[in-house]
């Protein structure tokens, strides 16, 4: 990857609403075009997607950011989505645009994974999520109509590199997320305003969802839990991540400046660092928890 680098101060700091105890919501970066996806990459640095633009920035929670800018070589990619770690070190990636999941490496070069399902492109993938045993899950949505609920999930195999559809029939999925024991995956339906939670069998198929969490006034996004099962769960049009208990009951509320906070992330040396992207102040914010986040099951 190319890179220019510039600095962003810890200049603006908010007060998180909500019970109990108010830690400091701060300000990491600024400048960016509708952030998205945040990967935290294990060595102190997030990664965050420019979901109208063409770049992808990299973030230190000192308040430096660096801009990672499109590489031409090996693969010239569109515009990325989510974003998430395997354990290699690659950064894998939804390339909505071109309706395919693309990997960087730690050199930043960028590679097609896959670019389709039975001849057709993806329509335009959105989140994903590795499981124990190293498959990749991601949400591929299409039309945001919840009479028409044309969205899917699909599971990669990094080992046999053969991709299934293991879900069909949701109201545009977005942000996905494992749980702890990897038996229960969330997904957020975000046109149905919804957050749903699947079993999963031993060979990683979905069984029938029951619905975790209601949200309306605004659209669930994307999602992260922690290491005691509770749910976060950023409120696009709401201004709030909610943190739901393990019944789905709103158990505390982070707000955020902008009413669009599209997705949340766990990090830190401790991984108790919450950090959030918003887009109508096209930031990156951070913020302290008590209890830290779950590493997912692939991380560096």
């Amino acid at each position: 990857m190319n890179f220019t680098s510039g600095l962003v101060g810890l200049a603006i700091i908010f007060i998180a609403a909500g019970s109990g105890e108010k830690p400091i919501l701060e300000e990491i970066a600024k400048g960016l075009s509708f952030p998205e996806g945040p990967a935290w990459d294990g060595t102190g640095r997030l990664y965050v997607s420019n979901c109208y633009s063409d770049w992808i920035a990299r973030v230190s929670q000192n308040g430096t950011d660096t801009f990672v800018v499109k590489p031409t070589k090996p693969y010239n990619f569109g515009k990325t989505n989510g974003l998430t770690f395997f354990r290699d070190g690659y950064l894998y990636a939804c390339d909505y645009e071109k309706g395919a999941i693309i990997r960087f490496s730690p050199l930043g070069e960028c590679e097609v994974v896959i670019d389709g399902y039975q001849g057709k492109k993806f329509n335009r993938p959105n989140d994903l999520a590795f499981d124990a045993k190293g498959n990749l899950y991601f949400t591929d949505p299409h039309a945001y109509d919840p009479g028409n609920r044309d969205g899917m999930v699909y599971m990669y195999s990094i080992k046999n590199q053969q991709v299934r559809r293991i879900y069909t029939g949701l109201g545009f999925p977005n942000g996905i997320a494992f749980s702890a024991d990897g038996k229960s995956l969330f997904i957020c339906e975000s046109a149905l305003n919804r957050v749903l939670k699947f079993p999963v069998d031993d060979e990683g198929n979905l069984g029938a969802y029951s619905v975790f969490a209601e949200m309306p006034g605004g659209d669930p996004d994307g999602l992260a839990i922690d290491q005691a099962g509770f749910v976060y769960v950023a409120h696009f049009g709401g201004g709030m991540v909610y943190k739901f208990n393990e019944e789905g009951i709103v158990a505390d509320t982070i707000g955020v400046p902008g009413k669009k906070p599209t997705n949340v992330e766990f990090g830190g040396k401790d991984f108790r660092t919450l950090f959030i992207t918003e887009v109508e102040t096209n930031a990156v914010y951070q913020i302290r928890v008590n209890t830290p986040g779950l590493q997912l099951f692939e991380h560096p």
